[in-house]
């Protein structure tokens, strides 16, 4: 009967997203109380819990979620995003366009969403596309998967950010772990992207090639500095904090505990992104544009931690995950729930959330509480979020409409890419699985 109100419960959050278009921070309540009364509690204990949840969930988050978002916003809007892109395209050279694309997606989605990493990028595609003439849906197939791969996996992207949250995993294994996962999935995506763009039709764009010297942008240091600086000073502080003190026990150790801790990290990080800015440039309008950005998925988030906290005060989770534990899924479990939610609703982000939401009361029944096991099963939920964007997400359109590619184009290039994405991310950390638990 429990594992029937869970499945019930998924169902009737896929439906009030997709039928009803009820908001998910809205939904995830609704949810939240829905189980909370049908696990046999009180309305004041829901009440008390879903505060709770949702307090507790943000008191971590809360803030690194909106500092991701600033830095995001001021690299987008001094053009520090295509700066990146430039020196990668140098350095792997115009002939392998596609690669630079594709490293150039995976690095500027780490802060930024990758639908605005996408349009910010697709006119360096179409200028691409004329001077090499490589086919514009070779490049946005392989820009589009290298941004998709790091906003599933690497912080602070604040899907991976919420979900390590909402589980309680250590967020420097959640960056190392998914700089690993990452990399074989983005090859991937560019494997694809060179294979079908020889099969698909060619959408010629009509676009007059800007003049990328003509525009001021900022230098190549401080471009990369506000997403390498915070991640850098995450993973030292993972490193330190490891049993056999790899980096001693003195003051090192002392500050790293402090400047690798992810709120002071990516403060640093905002402050190190001020350094984008040019004469005449609103630094208080970025920022912001960057909140604004970070409020609602700092909402949603925090309502998936109540919904999950109302999931442990009943006897709902552990009884579901009793079963599911049985079933012997493993880490296959997170990838299976957020691979169903993404394909249903359409939201990476919302899939994250939920599927976290729902895995936590799972984590004990299923033997996965190590850190290392709650750093994969972030993983493992990511994996599942990417899998697959089609007609009802965002991201879908976004890459379509800018690269001029029609919808069944769209749907062999894109679909079918993040479908391999996904697998072989799962496939890389079920092996990750075996080698470290």
């Amino acid at each position: 009967m429990t594992l029937i109100i869970f499945l019930v419960i998924i169902v009737l959050i896929i439906i009030a997203t997709v039928r009803f278009k009820l908001h998910p921070f809205l939904t995830l309540l609704v949810a939240a109380i829905a189980v909370g009364f049908a696990g046999g509690l009180t309305g004041s204990t829901i009440v008390s819990h879903i505060g709770k949840g949702f307090g507790g969930t943000l008191k971590s988050i809360g803030i690194v979620i909106a500092c991701g978002s600033i830095i995001g916003t001021f690299l987008e809007r001094s053009g520090g995003a295509q700066t990146m892109a430039s020196v990668i395209l140098k350095v792997v050279g115009e002939k392998r366009s596609a690669l630079a694309m594709n490293i150039t997606g995976f690095i500027v989605s780490i802060p930024v969403f990758c639908d605005s990493g996408f349009v910010i990028l697709s006119i360096l595609n179409k200028a691409l596309s004329k001077r090499t003439g490589i086919s514009v849906s070779v490049l946005a197939i392989a820009l589009a998967t290298g941004l998709y791969t790091t906003h599933v996996f690497v912080p602070p992207t604040p899907g991976p950010l919420a979900a390590a949250a909402t589980l309680g995993a250590n967020i420097g294994l959640v960056i190392m772990f998914g700089l690993l996962v990452s990399i074989p999935t983005a090859i991937i995506g560019l494997i694809w992207a060179k294979f079908i763009g020889r099969h698909l039709p060619e959408h010629r764009n009509e676009e007059v090639e800007t003049d990328e010297k003509s525009v001021a942008r900022p230098a190549v240091g401080i471009s990369f500095l506000p997403i390498l600086l915070p991640i850098v000073l995450i993973a030292l502080k993972s490193i330190a904090d490891y049993p056999t003190q790899p980096l001693g026990s003195g003051f090192l150790m002392h500050l790293l505990d402090v400047i690798g801790d992810p709120i002071i990290a990516l403060i640093i990080g905002v402050f190190a992104a001020f350094g984008l800015r040019k004469a005449g440039d609103d630094a208080f309008a970025w920022v912001s544009k960057g909140l604004a950005n970070a409020g609602a998925i700092i909402l949603i988030t925090g309502a998936g931690g109540a919904f999950g906290d109302i999931l442990r005060t009943t006897s709902i989770g552990k009884d579901v995950g009793s079963t599911m534990a049985q079933w012997h899924l493993g880490i296959f479990l997170p990838f299976l729930l957020a691979a169903f939610l993404k394909t249903a609703q359409g939201s990476s982000t919302v899939a994250i959330i939920t599927a976290s939401a729902l895995m936590s009361p799972l984590l004990g029944p299923l033997a996965l509480t190590a850190p290392i096991a709650k750093a994969l099963v972030v993983l493992a939920v990511g994996a599942g979020a990417m899998t697959v964007s089609h007609i009802n997400d965002s991201y879908f359109w976004v890459v379509a409409r800018f690269s001029n590619m029609d919808t069944g184009t769209a749907l062999r290039g894109l679909t079918v890419a993040t479908f391999i994405q996904g697998i072989t991310a799962i496939l890389t950390i079920a092996l990750l699985s075996v080698v470290f638990l």
